[in-house]
């Protein structure tokens, strides 16, 4: 039984196949497509554990795939790696933005990308082992079915906002470095840039609305869940 599927969206061939040799070879099952809409077709279809997804795509770009995999009910939790060039930060970035919950820079080393794969599996299935709910006023964290409520409304997060929303929800009132929050949300074999934290905790309180109030920042040093709702601002 394979330790998981991947899904790899890229338009280069020996690409797909450089992934498929490496991640055989440590047991996983990978799954190929040349383009966007392919790629949308098989993760919706095949549901896979993880995908990954080159931004530079003929037809529908990389950038479009990961807001129609978040847009999608059937894909929006599966964690997903963009391919990216070494230059474009910004397109980084934007990745994220879109839901990304990782990226690799090309030229890229099998290892990593492979070890980075592994780790957001790890991710995703230490957040299934924990059980209880957390409750903070209107808002409401499931890791069993990995489900966030705002006020009764459903919230769709990528694997990596949650995971952040409950490290720091699990510890109200401490304040976090982007250091200490990437090591203790993401994990220390997961290597991000601290613009990246900012990223995901801009789009997580998008997501979360009134209850994005909740993730306090503490200028100069990094971010914090408050241990009371914050009252309304008088006009």
């Amino acid at each position: 039984m394979p330790k998981g599927i991947v899904l790899v969206i890229d338009d280069e061939a020996d690409i797909i196949e450089l992934v498929r040799y490496n991640l055989e070879k440590e047991g996983f099952e990978v799954i190929g497509a040349g383009d966007g809409e392919t790629g949308l077709s098989l993760a919706a279809g095949k549901k896979p554990d993880v995908i990954v997804v080159d931004l530079m795509l003929p037809g529908i770009d990389g950038f479009e795939v990961c807001r129609l995999l978040r847009a999608d009910g059937r894909t929006s939790r599966i964690p997903t790696i963009i391919l990216t060039a070494k230059t474009g930060e910004s397109d980084r970035v934007v990745g994220l933005e879109l839901g990304a919950d990782d990226y690799v820079t090309k030229p890229f080393s099998p290892r990593e990308l492979t070890a980075r794969i592994k780790a957001l599996l790890r991710r995703s299935s230490d957040l299934r082992k924990q059980p209880a709910i957390i409750k903070r006023g209107n808002l409401s964290l499931d890791p069993a079915s990995h489900e966030v409520f705002c006020g009764g409304r459903a919230v769709d997060l990528t694997a990596t906002e949650y995971r952040l929303l409950h490290f720091l929800s699990s510890h109200p009132g401490c304040v976090y470095s982007r250091n200490a929050i990437m090591d203790g949300a993401l994990g220390t074999d997961v290597t991000v840039l601290e613009r990246t934290i900012d990223v995901h905790i801009m789009s997580l309180r998008k997501k979360l609305g009134k209850c994005g109030s909740w993730i306090e920042t503490v200028r100069g040093f990094g971010y914090k869940f408050r241990e009371e709702f914050p009252p309304p601002q008088r006009s």
